[in-house]
């Protein structure tokens, strides 16, 4: 099961960067590049505990669905969202948010498991879990733009 481990460092406080990682809106501003939009769920503004969100985005020229819901929620340190049903056979990704000097250290810890057995590992090694990665750093930084510019507003 590949993992991916991410830490970013953000000028802003615990509780403004959970909230920011869980907005809706955000979330699709950040995943421009891949026309990700929400289509069922919860439909902007804060997802919660227990709730639900399916995405239709595109990735690697083919539009694909993706609903998430948020398992684990530990308001403002920490939340889970899983998979419920998608292209991945699962997935896992755990937010952290641990105060650090003046700001937060963000974590990622992202695991999923491809589908297709042996061919899903081979696309794991040669591009899927880089492809990944750069899904989630550029949305890192986009959360990281937000917060130090106090750009709240959606």
């Amino acid at each position: 099961m590949p993992t991916i481990y991410l830490s970013t460092f953000i000028l802003a406080t615990p509780s403004t960067i959970f909230d920011l990682s869980r907005n809706i809106d955000l979330h699709q501003i950040s995943t421009k590049q891949t026309e990700e939009k929400v289509i069922a769920g919860r439909m902007s503004g804060l997802i919660e505990l227990g709730e639900s969100v399916t995405w239709r985005a595109k990735h690697f020229g083919f539009f694909q669905e993706l609903t998430s819901k948020i398992t684990a929620f530990e308001k403002p340190d920490s939340f889970t969202d899983e998979m419920v049903s998608g292209a991945f056979k699962s997935f896992k990704h755990i937010h952290k948010f641990e105060p650090l000097d003046n700001g937060t250290t963000m974590i990622d810890v992202f695991s999923y498991v491809s589908p297709l057995g042996i061919l899903g590992k081979l696309a794991d090694y040669l591009f899927l879990k880089r492809y990944m990665e750069n899904l989630l750093m550029n949305r890192n930084s986009i959360i990281k733009e937000y917060a130090e510019n106090n750009n709240f507003s959606l």
